[in-house]
């Protein structure tokens, strides 16, 4: 697959996760407020995303996802 197809593929489903989540306004309203701001998503996941966990609760949640989708798992990761 190249590079453009798999960007376009990614983006189309993106979009299409956005507007089954909030609806084609709000998800307008979201792209618009990302491109106007300067988003640093970085930032924003470091200060915001799991403020309110412990790092014993970030992982458990890590470990539950893991054991309910193994495909995600690269086949070289370690797993400890």
């Amino acid at each position: 697959m190249t590079n453009n197809v798999q960007t376009s593929a990614i983006m189309s489903a993106g979009m299409r996760a956005l507007r089954e989540a909030l609806g084609v306004v709000e998800a307008e309203i979201f792209i618009v407020n990302i491109k106007n701001k300067g988003f640093d998503y970085t930032e924003w996941r470091r200060d915001n995303l799991w403020e309110d966990m412990t790092l014993e609760e970030l992982f458990a949640e890590a470990a539950e996802f893991e054991r309910l989708h193994p495909e995600t798992i690269p086949p070289n990761a370690v797993i400890i």
